[in-house]
C-alpha cells in the first residue's frame, strides 16, 4: 500500500450528518472562526489563529499535501448548513508497522452532540478498509476530557499516559493514548 494510492485522488468521505472533504480557499472563514478561539486551541499544538492570514497559511498548507498526493486533513462540513466546522486526519501513517494515529479539532459551537466522534468513526473505518492498517491509535492531553470521551465512544481502549511526551503549549505534557485494532 503506497500513500499516493491511497490520498492521490482524495477521497470523500461521507456519514449520517457530515461531509469529510478536502479543505479549499472558500473555507477560509469558517475555519478562522473556530480556530481563532481560545477555547478550541487550548487541548491541540497549535496556538489560536490571532488573524485570517494564519488560517490561510495552514489552508495553503493544505492544499501542498493534496497537490503531492500526501495525507492531509479532511475538512468537517455539516450537512445541515454546508458550513467548515472542523477537521479530522491521520497526523502519522507507519506504512512498514501497518499503524496510524488521527486527530482532530472541532468548532466549540458543536461540541456535546456526537459530531467528532461520527468523523474519528468514519476515519477509522477507512483506515482499516482502505489503508490496511491494522491500529489506529489518537492521544490527547492529559486534561482533555472531551476528547477521551470522543475516543472511548468512538470504540477505542485506554492504553495508558506517557509521561512529558510532548513539548506544547511551553510545557511538556502527559497524554492519554487510546487505540482500537482491526479485530475490534
Amino acid at each position: 500500500m503506497r500513500m499516493e494510492e491511497v490520498f492521490g485522488d482524495f477521497p470523500v468521505l461521507e456519514t449520517e450528518r457530515l461531509f469529510l472533504r478536502k479543505i479549499s480557499l472558500k473555507d477560509v472563514d469558517d475555519m478562522f472562526s473556530y480556530c481563532s478561539k481560545e477555547e478550541v486551541a487550548k487541548y491541540v499544538t497549535w496556538n489560536a489563529h490571532r488573524t485570517i492570514s494564519d488560517t490561510m497559511e495552514f489552508v495553503e498548507f493544505t492544499l501542498e499535501q493534496y497537490a503531492n498526493k500526501k495525507v492531509a486533513p479532511w475538512g468537517i462540513e455539516y450537512k445541515e448548513n454546508g458550513k467548515l466546522i472542523g477537521s479530522i486526519d491521520f497526523v502519522s501513517w507507519q506504512l512498514n508497522h501497518k499503524t496510524a494515529e488521527i486527530g482532530y479539532v472541532l468548532s466549540q459551537d458543536y461540541w456535546g452532540n456526537g459530531i467528532i466522534t461520527e468523523a474519528v468513526k468514519e476515519v477509522i473505518r477507512f483506515g482499516f478498509e482502505k489503508m490496511g492498517v491494522v491500529r489506529i491509535q489518537a492521544r490527547c492531553f492529559e486534561e482533555n476530557a472531551g476528547s477521551e470521551r470522543v475516543m472511548e465512544k468512538a470504540g477505542m481502549s485506554f492504553e495508558g499516559t506517557l509521561r512529558k511526551a510532548m513539548l506544547a503549549k511551553g510545557k511538556h505534557q502527559n497524554l492519554k493514548v487510546y487505540s482500537i485494532v482491526k479485530e475490534e
